[in-house]
Parts: C-alpha cells; structure tokens; sequence
C-alpha cells in the first residue's frame, strides 16, 4: 500500500477568515502538487481530507488535477491537527483493500503519522511544508517499517508540474 501525506496549503489567517480557507498562493501551491502528482503517474484510490477548509479544499484541487471524483473524497476529524496517529492508523486499516491513498491533512499530525508508521523505537521528524507531499510504503497496518519511497517540497513540486511533458520518468515496480 503507498500512502502520500500532503499538508494543506497557505491558508488566511484566522483573524482574515474564521475557517482558514486557502489563499490564492495556497492554491496555486495544491494545484502545482496536483499536476506534479499526475505528471509522476500518480493516481489515487481513496483520498482522505480533514474536515478543516484548508485541507478539504486542497484535497479537491489535488483530485481534480488528478482524475479523482471530488465526491468520492472522505472527510474525517481523524485528520484533525492532534488527533493521535494510532487513531489514524486505525481508521486505515478499514481501507487495506486501496493500494493508493492520499491523505490530506495537518501538523503536528502528519509528522505523527509519518513516524508511526516509520519507526517503533523513535520519533522520526520530517518536516512538512504546505503543499509538501510524502510517500510512505507499507505491506500492512498497524505498521513501524514503512518505507520512505519519496518527500517532495513545494519547489520541487513545482519544478515537476513544469517539466515537458516525457521529461519525467518514474520507476515502474
């Protein structure tokens, strides 16, 4: 199973917007780590989103960059920014049959989530950025051996989503 983490892009602040929508450069940022996404050949099974706007909405632009119905993306509060990650590990576990999923979300979870399904014996840090995107790889849940394939920051999210078409290539496995 692959499973992508992407933090929500730039958002206003609460005192600019109650709900914390994306800003322009926040979506520019998910509509650039969308195109990079579909340029790298990723397609998704399931797309999880917190219910926080920020992260809905840059799970819609991700999935409309990608091919995936907007309407099939589930939103859960197992996404929230503090929920524990073994919570979130549990919730996985009623989509093993989706080898491809995407969840979009918040720190300091994502981190969480990461390291869980990383390591056992340690907190592993990877730092996330808005619009940052990571692939984890693991044969099952609850997992602490996950493969880290992939971390991609916005620069270099942005530096696929422009490449030529051809100028990409992928290892195919």
């Amino acid at each position: 199973m692959e499973i992508y983490l992407v933090q929500h892009g730039a958002a206003y602040t609460k005192e600019e917007d109650p709900e914390r929508h994306l800003n322009n450069d926040g979506k520019n940022q998910c509509q650039l780590t969308g195109k990079a996404l579909k340029k790298l050949n990723v397609s998704f099974k399931l797309i999880v989103s917190s219910p926080k706007a920020r992260s809905r909405q840059t799970a819609e632009i991700i999935a409309e960059e990608v091919g995936y119905s907007k309407n099939e993306i589930k939103v859960t509060e197992m996404l929230e920014p503090t929920r524990p990650a073994e919570d979130v590990i549990s919730y996985l576990k009623n989509f093993t049959d989706k080898n491809r999923i995407l969840l979009a979300g918040h720190l300091p979870s994502l981190g969480n989530i990461s390291s869980e399904l990383l390591s056992e014996s340690s907190q592993i840090s990877l730092h996330f950025e808005m619009g940052g995107v990571c692939r984890i790889d693991i044969e099952q849940l609850p997992t602490h051996t996950g493969d880290l394939r992939w971390f991609l920051m916005p620069e270099h999210l942005r530096l696929v989503a422009q490449t030529q078409p051809g100028r990409v290539r992928t290892k195919k496995g």
